[in-house]
C-alpha cells in the first residue's frame, strides 16, 4: 500500500509540482531508499531535478561573482546558482539542514518557481525537518519499516501527464467537500492555511488523472491521507478539555428537516476522513513527528545541526593556503597580497597584456575559529525521604548556571530520577522561565533509577554534540540505585546497569562530575565515578552556591 502511495504522491507532484510544494519523504538511508530515489528519477517532471548538498553556500546557491572566473578573465564574471532557474529540488539529509539553506529553500518556493523533495534520514526521536520546510511541502510519506515491492510501480507515462496537466485547471472541488476539509482541519487542530491549499491541489490533481472534471469523496480521502494526516495534533492539544457552555434559551421554532440531514452528511464525512488519515501513517509516526516538534522548539531552532568541531562561527584566523571548493569563502585582499610581489616576473612572459597575473598558488581563503556551545545536564536524585531538598539544591543550581549562560552561551538541561524512570524534565535551554516553569511543583520520592538517568542524559549529551554543542554531565545523587534498566526493584541489577551505562559514557568522552550529596561518602558512587571517569566530589552538605562553584 505505501508503494501505491509513493507512486500516487509522485503523480500529484509531476501534475503540479509548484503548487504541492513538493514531498517531505522520510527514510533511512538504504536499499528501501534507493527504490524510491529511482521511481522519483524515473518520473517526467516538467523541469530538471537538481541535488542539493546540506552544506552547499550561498554562491552555489543564489550565484553571484565568481572571484577564480573574475580574476582569471580580468572582467567581472557571473556564476548562475542553483536557484537561477525553475527546477525540482532534491535534497538528501535534509534533517541536518542549517537554518541558513532552510531559509533560502524556503523563499525559493515562496517564489514559486521550484519544488523541493526533502529526504528525511532522522533516527532518532528529536530529529526531523523543521517547520518552515514542512509546512510548504504539500505531501508527506515514510518508509520506515516497509519491505521490497515484488513488482515495482510503473512510472506515469509522458501522454497521460499531458493530458491530467491540460485538465487540471478545469478541475472543480464541490462545496461540501470543501467544507468537510475544514472541518477536518479543524478537528485535528492544523491551522496553517498552506495545509488546506495543498491538499486541495492533490484532491484535483488526483482527479485530473483519471480524466474527471469534480473531485470525489475518495479522491479528498486519499489527498488527505498525503497532506493532512502527519500534521495533526494530539487530541488533548486538538481538542483542549473545556466545560460546553450551556446553549441560551431560544424560542420554540419549527423543526427544519431539510438542514439535519445535511448537517449529519457532512460530519460523516468528516469523521470518515479523519478515519482515512489516521489509518494512513504507522501507529507510532505521529508520535515521532511531535516529538521532533517538541525537541526543535525546546532547543529554540529549527532542525537539527550536523556533527562539526563548533555550532557558531566565532573570531577570523589568518588564512591559508587553498584551492576553492565551494564551501571556503576566498580571501581576496591576502590573495592579491600573495601574487603582487610576482607581477613583474610573470608579465615579462604574459603575451595577452593583463592587468593582474594570479596563480592557483596565490589564492588564500578566509578561515574562523569554531566555538562550541557547552550544554551541562544536570542528573538529579529525586528519590526517597531527602528528595526535596536535594531538588530544591538544584534549583537554585541551575538558576545560578542560567544567570551566567547569558555571557557564556552555556545551555542546561535537567534529568530527574524518580520513580522506576527517569525523565527529561527540561531539554537544553539558556531560557530562565522556561527553566522555572518545568521545575515548579516537581514531587520527589519513589525509587532511584539511576541506570536510567545515565542512559537518558546520554543520549541528551550525543543528540547535543551532534548539533557541534559540547556536552558534560552533572549528576547529583547519594548512590543508592535501586531500580535497574528493566523497571524493577533490583539493588544489584541496578547498579551492574549504572556500570554498565557509565563505561559508555566514558567511551564516549564526555566530560562529567560526580556530586556525592549522602550525609557520608558511598565507596559504590566513588566506583562509579571511575568508571564514568569523572571528577568525583562529595558535598554532604551541598548548596546551590556550592553546586554552581563546583561545575563552573
Amino acid at each position: 500500500m505505501t508503494w501505491a502511495r509513493l507512486s500516487l504522491c509522485l503523480r500529484i507532484l509531476a501534475v503540479d509540482p509548484v503548487g504541492m510544494g513538493g514531498l517531505w519523504l522520510r527514510s533511512r538511508a538504504g536499499p528501501i531508499r534507493d527504490i524510491a530515489t529511482t521511481a522519483l528519477s524515473q518520473t517526467p517532471f516538467d523541469r530538471p531535478q537538481r541535488r542539493l548538498s546540506a552544506s552547499i553556500d550561498d554562491l552555489a546557491l543564489l550565484g553571484g561573482p565568481d572571484p577564480v572566473a573574475t580574476l582569471a578573465a580580468g572582467r567581472p564574471v557571473h556564476r548562475p546558482g542553483l536557484l537561477s532557474d525553475p527546477a525540482l529540488l532534491i535534497l538528501p539529509m535534509a534533517e541536518t539542514a542549517p537554518p541558513s539553506l532552510t531559509a533560502r529553500l524556503a523563499q525559493a518556493l515562496d517564489k514559486g518557481h521550484h519544488a523541493l523533495i526533502a529526504l528525511d534520514e532522522a533516527a532518532e526521536d528529536g530529529e526531523g525537518l523543521p517547520s518552515a520546510l514542512t509546512d510548504r511541502l504539500g505531501l508527506f510519506l515514510t518508509l520506515d519499516g516497509e519491505r521490497s515491492p515484488r513488482i515495482l510501480p510503473k512510472p506515469i507515462g509522458r501522454r497521460t501527464l499531458a493530458k491530467a496537466r491540460a485538465l487540471y485547471p478545469l478541475v472543480t472541488l464541490p462545496d461540501d467537500l470543501t467544507q468537510a476539509l475544514a472541518q477536518l482541519a479543524a478537528r485535528l487542530g492544523i491551522t496553517s492555511t498552506r495545509a488546506l491549499l495543498t491538499t486541495r491541489r492533490a484532491a484535483r490533481a488526483i482527479a485530473a488523472l483519471d480524466a474527471r472534471l469534480t473531485v470525489t469523496e475518495d479522491d479528498l480521502i486519499q489527498a488527505a491521507e498525503l497532506g493532512l494526516a502527519h500534521r495533526a495534533l494530539p487530541e488533548a492539544e486538538a481538542q483542549p478539555d473545556q466545560p460546553p457552555e450551556p446553549p441560551p434559551d431560544q424560542p420554540d421554532q419549527p423543526d427544519t428537516p431539510d438542514q439535519q440531514p445535511e448537517e449529519q452528511e457532512l460530519q460523516n464525512l468528516a469523521d470518515l476522513l479523519i478515519e482515512a488519515a489516521q489509518a494512513a501513517l504507522p501507529p507510532d509516526i505521529l508520535a515521532k513527528l511531535q516529538s521532533d516538534r517538541a525537541n526543535r522548539a525546546a532547543r529554540g531552532a529549527s532542525g537539527t545541526g550536523s556533527a562539526k568541531a563548533g555550532n557558531r562561527r566565532g573570531r577570523p584566523l589568518p588564512s591559508r593556503p587553498g584551492r576553492p571548493d565551494g564551501r571556503s569563502r576566498i580571501d581576496l585582499v591576502a590573495t592579491l597580497r600573495q601574487a603582487a610581489p610576482w607581477q613583474v616576473l610573470r608579465k615579462q612572459a604574459d603575451t595577452q597584456n593583463r592587468a593582474l597575473i594570479v596563480h592557483r598558488s596565490d589564492f588564500r581563503l578566509k578561515r574562523y575559529k569554531e566555538v562550541s556551545d557547552r550544554v551541562l545536564i544536570f542528573i538529579v536524585d529525586a528519590s526517597g525521604s531527602s528528595a526535596m531538598a536535594r531538588l530544591g539544591e538544584a534549583k537554585g543550581a541551575v538558576e545560578l548556571m542560567l544567570a551566567q549562560a547569558y555571557s557564556r552561551r552555556d545551555h542546561v538541561a535537567l534529568v530527574v530520577l524518580r520513580g522506576t524512570k527517569a525523565e527529561l524534565l527540561l531539554p537544553p535551554t539558556r531560557s530562565l522561565t522556561t527553566t522555572k516553569a518545568r521545575l515548579r511543583g516537581l514531587p520527589g520520592g519513589g525509587g532511584t533509577p539511576l541506570a536510567s538517568g545515565l542512559a537518558t542524559a546520554l543520549d541528551t549529551a550525543l543528540r547535543a554534540r551532534r548539533q557541534g554543542m559540547t556536552p558534560s554531565l552533572a549528576l547529583l545523587t547519594d548512590g543508592r540505585a535501586n531500580i535497574a534498566l528493566s523497571g524493577q526493584p533490583d539493588r544489584a541489577l541496578a547498579q551492574a546497569d549504572a556500570e554498565q551505562i557509565a563505561q559508555a559514557i566514558r567511551a564516549a568522552g564526555i566530560a562529567a562530575v560526580t556530586l556525592d550529596v549522602a550525609n557520608r561518602p558511598q565507596p559504590a558512587l566513588a566506583q562509579l565515578s571511575t568508571l564514568m571517569n569523572s571528577r568525583y566530589v562529595p558535598l554532604p552538605r551541598a548548596d546551590a552556591r556550592a553546586i554552581a562553584a563546583t561545575l563552573a
